[in-house]
This record gives structure tokens, C-alpha cells and sequence, in this order.
């Protein structure tokens, strides 16, 4: 029996979760935002919430401690400058779980897990999305016209 034995196991053994946890709370810390199970969201909550924490605290031992789990020094050098001052007056609660649907394969659960105020880099970087997409789409069509052209004047020759 697991009587008050908090935490979430997700299936895994320890360095695999260990490492789960990591992975997730790096890539949320660089991306605002990341799609994952349920479980895993909120597995991974308070792993996001002490790094932004250090974050705030700003010394240099925190720092190092947010540099000894995190798994890269840009994610580091991103929750020191970016992230963790967003949140200077704010006192815990920074992220927001945001239930999708279902995954196709298993039918579990998934969610976005998102860092709150992030709205307005999301949707910068949504728009710079969409204007790459509208710019291929334009070259591709210019192309394909083009190439209409070019085979309508070999029609017209033979």
C-alpha cells in the first residue's frame, strides 16, 4: 500500500523519472509552453515552481542549483533573466494546466502546461509562424504558376 507516499511514479524507474522531470521543466522553461499528459503536468509543477523561485532569488548559489538540474545553460540563463523576474511580486502559482483532449494512441489525458503572463511571447511567436508559413505558401504558389506558364508555351510550340 502507498498510504502517504506523495509523488507520481509515472511507470518509470527513478533515474528514467528523474530525467522525465528534468527534460519537461527544461523545455517548459524555454518554451513558455509544452504539450504532455496530465499526469506528467502535474507531475512536473513543482519542479517549474522551485526553478522559478531560484530564479527570483537571483544569487549566485541559486544559480548553481537551477545549473545542476537543468539540463542546458541557455534554459538557465532564460529563467534568470526572463522568467524569473516576470514574476517578481507574484508568490507561487505561475503555471497553468490547460486540458486538450486525448492522445491517440492510448487515449490518455493531455494538457498544456504554461507559464502564466507568457501570452504575449506566444503569441509573437505564433504570428512569426504564421507569417513563414503565409511567405512559403506565396513562394510555392509563385512557382507553381510559373510553371504552369512554362508548360502552357511548350504546349503552344508543338
Amino acid at each position: 500500500m502507498r498510504h502517504r507516499n506523495g509523488g507520481f511514479k509515472l511507470g518509470r524507474n527513478t533515474s528514467h523519472r528523474r530525467a522525465l522531470l528534468r527534460n519537461l521543466t527544461t523545455s517548459v522553461i524555454l518554451e513558455d509552453r509544452v504539450e504532455t499528459t496530465v499526469t506528467k503536468a502535474k507531475a512536473v509543477r513543482p519542479h517549474v515552481e522551485k526553478m522559478i523561485t531560484l530564479a527570483k532569488k537571483g544569487d549566485l548559489h541559486s544559480r548553481r542549483k537551477a545549473l545542476s538540474y537543468l539540463m542546458t545553460d541557455i534554459a538557465v540563463s532564460r529563467l534568470f533573466d526572463t522568467v524569473g523576474p516576470r514574476y517578481g511580486d507574484r508568490q507561487g502559482g505561475y503555471l497553468r494546466i490547460v486540458r486538450t483532449g486525448f492522445q491517440k494512441g492510448d487515449g490518455a489525458a493531455k494538457a498544456f502546461l504554461e507559464l502564466l503572463g507568457a501570452e504575449k511571447e506566444l503569441d509573437a511567436k505564433r504570428q512569426k509562424s504564421d507569417d513563414i508559413k503565409s511567405k512559403k505558401r506565396k513562394e510555392l504558389e509563385e512557382a507553381m504558376d510559373a510553371a504552369k506558364k512554362e508548360e502552357d508555351k511548350k504546349e503552344e510550340a508543338a
